[in-house]
């Protein structure tokens, strides 16, 4: 009998636990824990760590688990190396259900690194307006520039302080280029730092800056070990054996 752990993370995971209840797929979708009031979803559900690669495996072989989707954030390297290893130990099929990242337009002015010590290296010393759009666990190296004037934007409020002066918006995505033109002139944003992510639901951004003409530095995708990997929720379905009427 099919069941499914769906390890939640990116937009297409709520997609893709629409289509497996739809489907009548029993599954689990997990969430990480780090939004405080994460979306609803049409499967049960579960948040927090598993407590390692051990107790990733315990917990798919404990809940009969058959096939593990990794829909986590491209970022989130740890986990996804969590789920690679446990599987292996589980002897559990994965797939990983991926995003395309973005691709650099003959317009855009990208400076591209391999990480997030990278990116602080690469803002300049003069002071300036800086958009960090990389999450905020991410962003406390940058408390070595803290002469720049940066905006913040999560889904939840900070639960502790910040390490350095910013400006914080608490909004939750998906976000529309208009919207991004409006934040940008407001604020006086003259750099961004972004993850190269992928998806339509944070790309405004990328978007904005390029009608604006101002820098980004692009933070690179950490390396994982190789997996089967997909791009849409519809080939992820076709893995489980299923249709969809879904394209993405």
């Amino acid at each position: 009998m099919m069941r499914a752990l769906i390890l939640g993370g990116i937009a297409d995971a709520s997609l893709l636990a629409a289509e497996i209840a739809r489907a009548g797929i029993d599954a689990v979708y997990s969430y990480g824990g780090r939004t405080r009031t994460p979306a609803g979803q049409p499967l049960p559900t579960r948040s927090g760590g598993f407590g390692g690669v051990s107790g990733l495996a315990d917990y798919i072989s404990r809940e009969r688990i058959t096939h593990v989707i990794d829909a986590t954030h491209p970022f989130a390297a740890e986990m996804s190396r969590h789920a690679i290893a446990a599987c292996a130990a589980a002897g559990t099929p994965l797939i990983a259900l991926e995003r395309a990242p973005w691709a650099k337009a003959p317009d855009d002015t990208w400076i591209e690194v391999v990480d997030v010590n990278a990116a602080v290296a690469a803002l300049p010393e003069a002071r300036a307006n800086v958009f960090l759009a990389i999450g905020r666990q991410h962003i406390a190296p940058f408390a070595a520039k803290p002469q720049h004037a940066y905006t913040l934007r999560f889904v939840d409020p900070p639960e502790v302080p910040l390490p350095f002066a910013a400006d914080v918006i608490v909004s939750r995505g998906p976000f529309t280029i208009d919207g991004e033109l409006e934040m940008m002139r407001m604020r006086g944003i003259a750099w961004i730092v972004a993850r190269n992510s992928g998806g339509d639901g944070a790309r405004a951004k990328i978007d904005a800056a390029r009608l604006l003409g101002l820098p980004v530095i692009m933070i690179s995708r950490p390396n994982l070990p190789e997996r089967k990997r997909v791009e849409t929720v519809a080939e992820v379905m076709q893995w489980l054996g299923h249709r969809t009427c879904l394209g993405a």
